[in-house]
């Protein structure tokens, strides 16, 4: 493969991953606003579902931190693990009354958010992430004695495994 061929697929692969963090993290965002913004309403939903405050806080914190970790490509592996685990939790504990067949579709998109997040807990970022940035930047202060790869191609480790690795 040529250089120009293996910059090509870089460029498409980080647009891509961009891409899906975007997607997958705008309804985290949007309904931690959500919840956020109409604070007592949500409290009282939540209270009929049985969530007290506290959780009802923790939930928020989550899904606005987690959702822009994951958006802008921060600490995204960790971001995508706890929002994953957040969609399994959310399926098994408030949608299984499968009778219902919207009941049964959020099941569904639960499962498959949560499949998408681990996929992206396990790909990371890409390029186009603050991450990528951060850890260039750093590269640039530390000198050519640090051992941070930003250039990883498709076959070689990512930026975000390793010994100089980011949480998760």
């Amino acid at each position: 493969m040529s250089p120009i061929e293996l910059a090509e697929r870089l460029h498409a692969r980080d647009a891509v991953l961009l891409a899906g963090r975007l997607l997958l993290s705008l309804i985290f965002v949007h309904e931690g606003l959500e919840l956020a913004t109409h604070f007592e309403g949500a409290q009282k939903a939540m209270a009929a579902l049985g969530v007290g405050t506290p959780l009802l806080l923790a939930t928020i914190a989550l899904q606005l931190g987690a959702g822009l970790s994951v958006a802008l490509g921060i600490l995204a592996r960790l971001g995508a693990i706890g929002l994953g685990l957040f969609c399994l939790m959310t399926a098994g504990l408030f949608h299984t009354n499968f009778a219902s067949q919207n009941e049964l579709l959020h099941f569904e998109k639960d499962l498959a958010i949560a499949g998408g997040m681990f996929i992206l807990a396990l790909s990371g970022a890409g390029g186009l992430s603050l991450d990528r940035v951060l850890i260039g930047g750093m590269k640039g202060r530390t000198g050519a004695g640090t051992n941070i790869d930003t250039t990883a191609t498709p076959g070689e480790p990512h930026l975000s495994t390793g010994a100089t690795s980011l949480p998760v």
